[in-house]
């Protein structure tokens, strides 16, 4: 069961590294243990947003591809 999305963050047509970059700043502003929802067009987003939230220690909660729109979940840390 997916998480429900306190914000979604829209960065299809966005090229890298601007998903992650926006992704951050999106992130920053959040509390802890709420989930962004980000949506890219990029395909090199997959990779980005998995090392990404592997190096800041946000937990990748769902990750999904349908339609050329990739689609993550991710909830800030605590």
């Amino acid at each position: 069961m997916s998480a429900t999305p306190d914000q979604v963050l829209d960065c299809s047509g966005l090229a890298c590294p601007m998903p992650i970059l926006k992704t951050k700043k999106a992130i920053d502003d959040m509390e802890a243990g709420q989930v962004l929802q980000m949506i890219s067009t990029d395909a090199g987003s997959t990779a980005d947003v998995a090392a990404w939230t592997d190096r800041t220690g946000h937990a990748l909660l769902e990750a999904s591809e349908a339609d050329g729109k990739y689609v993550f979940l991710i909830e800030k840390k605590g």
